[in-house]
């Protein structure tokens, strides 16, 4: 009874170690960090633009954890001391289809825009653990492990901002959240959904000279997150903060450092979770390099690479990312024509 307990609980170990479905129930959160960097709070041109984004990770986790803890099986109670070590590793490959539309009229003196991120790709896990433990008795070492892919849809992620300009000082608020229609399955270590609705809010400041081509801007947002009805677990309430600085040494060419800071607030609950508060925190840092080019007379498009390597991780896999974004929106307008 005693060796089924423990086996139970390796089980479960694996099976609620990170994966990369992106929740917090596994130590990972509905907000990608990096998702918004450079000139975050600039407002866009006005009308249709459409932004594809393609993200590579790249992460392992490791784990070596004492812990002391009660286990009833039947009637039997007993309090052991274990050591368990968790073993991941894992990649994703996602492409996000982002249509975007910025309203042309002001909207509390500002600039309105609607979006939605659409993500579609293939991520793959495997997860492997030890548990040695004893009860007063002979000790037990018990293995296992675990490996999974996926390919499909994601989770569909509307956004809704205003922006406002004042010369050199930009200003952001928006508010999204997460529509569970991706593909997800309580039984999996890996998924593309959530399994669970998330309402994310926060806002933006970025200060963009185009004199100097100097620009800087912080975005900062906190998450709730719904039950999962699958599960019965809750994650907490998440906050991230993404940076970046970087430099137009051309009016076309950008160069710069991007960075995060993803901490959750709050305790993971709900009967359905099996490890306690688990909160969560990663940071990131890393370089990342712009151009803008015109396309036509009336489109202009934009690239942009950043990676970010993760230190400081706890409770979550870490590793590096690597972002790739191809953009396409209206021209600005020509300059007028000089006064005879």
């Amino acid at each position: 009874m005693v060796r089924r307990a423990i086996r139970l609980l390796l089980t479960a170990a694996i099976a609620c170690a990170p994966s990369l479905a992106r929740a917090d129930e596994g130590g990972v959160s509905f907000w990608i960090p990096g998702y918004i960097s450079s000139l975050a709070a600039v407002p866009s041109q006005p009308g249709f633009s459409l932004a594809t984004i393609y993200l590579h990770e790249s992460v392992s986790a490791g784990s070596n954890v004492a812990f002391a803890r009660q286990i009833t099986s039947g009637g039997l109670t007993l309090k052991f001391n274990n050591s368990l070590d968790i073993d991941l590793k894992g990649h994703a490959n996602l492409l996000f289809l982002i249509p975007s539309y910025a309203v042309p009229e002001p909207v509390l003196g500002g600039q309105l825009g609607l979006a939605l991120a659409m993500p579609y790709g293939r991520s793959f896990a495997s997860v492997s653990g030890t548990l040695t433990a004893s009860a007063g008795g002979p000790g037990f070492t018990i293995s296992g492990g675990k490996s999974q892919d996926i390919v499909g849809f994601g989770d569909f992620a509307p956004l809704v901002q205003l922006k406002w300009n004042a010369g050199v000082d930009n200003y952001m608020t928006y508010v999204t959240g997460n529509i569970p229609v991706g593909r997800y399955d309580a039984d999996r270590i890996v998924n593309l959904g959530l399994g669970h609705e998330s309402l994310d809010a926060g806002g933006a400041y970025t200060y963009f000279n185009p004199q100097t081509g100097w620009e800087f801007s912080g975005t900062l947002g906190f998450t709730y997150n719904f039950e999962n009805g699958h599960t019965n677990y809750q994650g907490g309430v998440d906050s991230h903060l993404d940076l970046a600085i970087s430099k137009f040494v051309t009016p076309q060419l950008q160069l710069g450092v991007v960075g995060y800071l993803y901490q959750q607030l709050s305790c993971d609950s709900g009967s359905g979770d099996l490890v306690g508060c688990f909160r969560a925190r990663t940071v990131g840092l890393g370089p990342q390099l712009g151009y803008g080019f015109p396309l036509g007379d009336h489109l202009q498009g934009y690239l942009n690479l950043k990676a970010y390597g993760e230190f400081a991780a706890q409770n979550r896999v870490s590793g590096w990312n690597t972002w790739l974004t191809f953009a396409i929106s209206p021209a600005p307008p020509p300059p007028p024509p000089p006064r005879p």
